[in-house]
């Protein structure tokens, strides 16, 4: 059990999980926490992150920072995702290794599991077939992120640990129309085709302010800022979103997930993670979720409801889908004594209030 004053990392704690974490932390009392933004410390640095562990010296460490995006944003820049979180990875659990670190907590994604995996999906479905090709390379760089803190535990004798969750959604999400992910793109969507749709553009200036898409922004004039958004399937009359709708997702509210990871950083170690007398140790990570599905249309239409868009809501399947279906058997977790709260009506109708909100605070800075 880490102590109070105990000195913790969090790497990546201005993403959506990072910051989530880093609250939840204060929240039970941690108040010696430590970290760095990207411009302060580049993750991809060997050397600099050599440097920042010789200085700080950290206890523990969530290593929660993660080159991360959407299907689209996955298939065009394969390398990037391969190379950069394999990169983070080796820099940030190396270092942890070398400095003594008590306690990691690393964190992957569900992508991990086959295409074609039997669901709900076991921790042991792990390499039992091949992944699905649009974020193969980002899997393939969380796989070596779990395995490297497996086998550091096994080998080294080290207390890390790795948990994969679910899609995930909250507070600090991104909302780029093209890079992000599938709950918060949507909710930009409808939200900017209701502006639209009520030919609100002071709201629609506001939006584009805060995050231009393309190079367009508040000052561009109606015209340009319709055509750019008509790109992205976003007019008056509809909302267009990307693929068929009939993809099964499990989506995590992400201060659910920041509280089941500092559970498993501060109540589970690695040998809670397999068991005992096992002849072989693997699959010793945690899904995270909550066990619980629903289609991409469903999502859609609580969306369209919580906005109160009174277009169309259409469908592009020349887009592509991703894999079918991903729901996570989260038996492990509920056994280490972890339940989810948030339920998913609750999850949007919170997420577009803190996406509304920042609109406001933005703009007015």
């Amino acid at each position: 059990m880490l102590e109070k004053t105990s000195k913790i990392y969090v790497a990546g704690h201005q993403g959506l999980v990072g910051s989530a974490i880093w609250n939840n932390l204060k929240a039970r009392g941690y108040e010696n926490l430590v970290g760095r933004s990207h411009s302060e410390l580049d993750l991809l640095d060997g050397v600099a992150v050599k440097k920042f562990f010789d200085e700080e010296r950290p206890d523990a460490v969530v290593l929660a920072a993660a080159h991360v995006g959407g299907i689209m944003a996955n298939l065009k820049y394969r390398a990037d995702f391969i190379y950069q979180n394999l990169q983070i990875q080796q820099n940030v659990i190396g270092e942890s290794y070398r400095h003594g670190v008590k306690k990691l907590l690393f964190l992957g994604s569900t992508c991990i599991y086959p295409r074609e995996a039997e669901q709900p999906m076991k921790e042991s479905s792990l390499l039992t077939s091949e992944l699905e090709y649009t974020n193969e390379p980002y899997a393939i760089a969380k796989i070596a992120g779990l395995k490297m803190v497996e086998s550091f535990s096994l080998q080294y004798g080290c207390n890390y640990v790795a948990v994969m969750p679910t899609n995930l959604y909250g507070p600090n999400d991104n909302f780029h129309l093209e890079n992000s992910h599938v709950l918060p793109a949507m909710i930009r969507k409808v939200y900017l085709s209701k502006c639209l749709n009520e030919g609100d553009w002071t709201a629609i200036k506001k939006d584009l302010d805060l995050r231009p898409v393309e190079g367009v922004n508040g000052a561009s004039d109606e015209e340009t800022i319709e055509k750019e958004l008509k790109k992205f399937g976003i007019s008056g009359e509809a909302v267009t979103l990307w693929g068929s709708g009939s993809p099964m997702r499990e989506f995590l509210w992400s201060e659910d997930m920041a509280d089941a990871s500092v559970h498993v950083l501060l109540n589970v170690d690695f040998k809670d993670t397999y068991e005992a007398g096992a002849k072989e140790i693997r699959n010793c990570h945690i899904n995270v979720g909550t066990g619980k599905e629903l289609s991409i249309k469903e999502v859609a239409e609580k969306i369209v409801k919580e906005i109160g868009f009174k277009g169309a809501l259409k469908w592009d399947a020349t887009k592509p889908d991703g894999t079918k279906r991903k729901l996570t058997d989260v038996s492990k977790l509920h056994g280490l004594g972890w339940h989810h709260q948030v339920e998913i009506d609750e999850g949007i109708h919170k997420l577009y209030e803190w996406y509304q909100k920042g609109i406001c605070i933005n703009h007015k800075q």
